[in-house]
């Protein structure tokens, strides 16, 4: 029988390296070898195969203990693995004594939940858009909320080259409203509210899915185990994804 091989960005997001987005910039980094040649994109490697990273041997390890943790992340800290570039990275803040990664990203001016693993599947899971998995913020922003805005901020509006999806928008204070969305584009919320001809003053994402931004600013925890099942369980329909 012939041994089965998988691409190299899921071999690492499996190994609880990386993630599969984190693992093709690593190959256009030119960071990766497969049995000492750089690594191409796409490319299959199997068991025989050895893969290194920045000189570091990676191995598949099927049992593995996950780990899921929520964190709140600080102003200040940057979503990446890459802690040779950031000083600020959030894998050197939290020095968890495994190797994780964030599902995920959260811009270095916002502050508030995110989750990190070392479990590859649901990482690719969670980050496919179509999934429209919901994740809500509170946001603070310069002047007066108005219906107007609320309005408009939850029918769409034109950034990206794209129109954002239908959302929930609620007015919680003068300059301060929640919303909830179900797709993740760069910036996403401070663009919209720029076109509107708003600033955002202050960020905080308060929830992903079913899990609830609950510790301290800096402070991290282990998921328990029915926020796990039932954070699972929303993922059932969801596809594995081939980036």
């Amino acid at each position: 029988m012939a041994e089965e091989k998988v691409r190299i960005n899921k071999f690492l997001s499996q190994s609880g390296y990386c993630s599969r987005r984190e693992a093709d910039l690593l190959i256009k980094q030119q960071r990766i070898l497969i049995n000492g040649a750089f690594a191409s994109m796409g490319q299959q490697v199997g068991l025989q195969d050895q893969v290194t990273v920045d000189g570091e041997v990676v191995q598949q390890k099927t049992n593995k203990k996950k780990i899921y943790l929520a964190f709140h992340k600080p102003v200040g800290i940057v979503c990446t693995t890459d802690t040779g570039v950031e000083k600020d990275n959030i894998i050197d803040f939290i020095n968890y004594p495994q190797r994780i990664f964030p599902i995920g990203r959260l811009d270095k001016m916002s502050e508030g939940l995110i989750l990190l693993t070392n479990d590859g599947d649901i990482v690719n899971k969670i980050l496919r858009a179509r999934n429209a998995h919901e994740k809500e913020y509170i946001v603070t922003v310069n002047k007066p909320v108005t219906a107007e805005f609320v309005a408009k901020m939850a029918n769409g509006i034109p950034i990206l080259d794209t129109v954002t999806r239908p959302c929930q928008v609620e007015q919680i204070h003068k300059k301060q409203f929640r919303i909830v969305l179900t797709q993740g584009l760069n910036r996403q919320i401070r663009r919209m509210c720029e076109y509107l001809g708003y600033r955002v003053v202050k960020l905080k994402r308060v929830r992903i899915m079913n899990i609830q931004l609950d510790v301290g600013k800096g402070k991290h925890r282990l998921l328990h185990a029915e926020e796990l099942m039932t954070l699972q369980k929303k993922l059932e329909h969801s596809h594995k994804n081939h980036y």
